[in-house]
């Protein structure tokens, strides 16, 4: 079973990872996880922390000449902008220097109700702790989750669907894996992580507007994984599905606020005879259509798994909304904390390592053992099995 856990606040010292469970001998390239955090940093958008961080990972224990150990596995990435903020966030007893405390709840923000949770008397303990920052460490791990993947050619991709009120109308359920890898190829090169060149010019005028206006937009995007074996996950426990644990982790994304797996919500409005995908056989069991989104009764059938997942408008606003004083209890505006107008770009990334990170875990429930050879050789023998169904 793999788990992780982060530490590390939005402006202190630095992010601190650790991973438990990943089998000995997983080839790990540092390099291959500063691109991941690259990656993140990219987008159309972005705000002015993106100028100041330029993120890499430092890997304190659990690999050694590049393989992993079998132990746990501590990831480390410093915050340049810690010696902004040192005398802020001190660790120290003392606050004397400090700024004033933050006192004007963002709406849309944990800010308020982590307040209310924590009995806090400085809004900053809660912002610093709940900032999407803590993602740079999460695509950090999903970094060496997908390095497992690579041994067995499972490719993680995404690309961006949708900004503002601006929508691409893309019906997934009859992409192949190759026009998956394609469109995600494509989101590379450009500025939001869009494959459409027209298309990305509108998003680019929305994510304008919004600057010149004061103001945040959100928008969707499109995950997915090829080349999953069928059976991974289960349907004899709710907590062991597949589809379950991928949408708990893609909804812990920061202002991620719908997860729909396949077609999701169109599902909804269609007849079985459209929704369904038909089952055929050629030497080997086959679909034509992805409807499904490759999941079926809580386990991967084989097909692409797709997700789509949608994203509010960041709540920080250079034109703050209506809040209330906590200590005052007087009217006011919300609190300003230098911000992006649109992430969805870098939701995107955090995305797929989010979806790497469950599908490797899942992968290792099914396959597990303690070595990299022992988990293929598993896995060889199960694609040996079901070869003779």
């Amino acid at each position: 079973m793999l788990r992780f856990l982060t530490a590390g606040e939005s402006h202190g010292k630095a992010l601190a990872g650790i991973i438990e469970g990943m089998p000995a001998g997983v080839s790990i390239s540092k390099e291959d996880i500063d691109k991941e955090l690259k990656r993140r940093q990219r987008g159309y958008g972005r705000g002015g922390r993106m100028k100041i961080e330029s993120d890499e990972v430092e890997i304190i224990s659990g690999v050694r000449w590049g393989k992993t150990l079998g132990s746990p596995i501590a990831l480390f990435i410093k915050n340049r902008d810690w010696k902004n903020w040192e005398q802020t966030m001190n660790s120290e007893s003392s606050s004397e220097g400090c700024s004033e405390a933050v006192t004007r709840p963002r709406p849309g923000h944990a800010d308020l109700p982590g307040l209310l949770k924590y009995q806090h008397t400085d809004i900053r303990n809660v912002l610093e702790r709940s900032s999407a920052r803590e993602t740079a460490m999460r695509v950090a791990i999903g970094a060496v989750a997908k390095q497992l993947l690579k041994h067995f050619n499972i490719k993680i991709g995404s690309f961006v669907i949708n900004i503002g009120s601006v929508k691409k109308d893309i019906e997934t359920a009859y992409l192949s894996e190759q026009e998956l890898l394609e469109f995600s190829d494509k989101a590379e090169s450009s500025r939001i992580r869009c494959p459409w060149k027209q298309i990305e010019e509108d998003f680019i005028n929305t994510i304008d507007h919004a600057i010149k206006t004061g103001d945040s937009v959100g928008g969707s995007f499109i995950v997915f994984a090829t080349g999953l074996p069928a059976g991974l996950g289960s349907y004899v426990h709710w907590d062991r599905k597949l589809d379950a644990r991928i949408a708990m982790g893609i909804m812990s994304i920061q202002a991620i606020k719908a997860v729909e797996i396949g077609d999701g919500v169109i599902l909804g409005k269609k007849y079985g005879s459209e929704a369904m995908d038909e089952i055929f056989f050629d030497k080997f069991f086959y679909r034509i259509s992805n409807h499904m989104g490759g999941i079926e009764g809580g386990m991967s059938n084989g097909m692409p798994v797709v997700i789509r997942a949608t994203m509010k408008p960041i709540p920080t606003l250079r034109k703050p909304l209506k809040s209330v004083d906590v200590f005052t209890k007087e009217a006011s505006e919300a609190s300003y904390e230098r911000s992006d107008i649109c992430a969805v770009p870098a939701a995107s990334v955090i995305g797929e390592a989010v979806l790497a990170w469950h599908i490797a875990d899942a992968f290792l429930e099914k396959f597990g053992g303690d070595s990299l050879q022992e988990i293929n050789s598993n896995f060889n023998s199960f694609k040996k099995q079901i070869e003779k169904i």
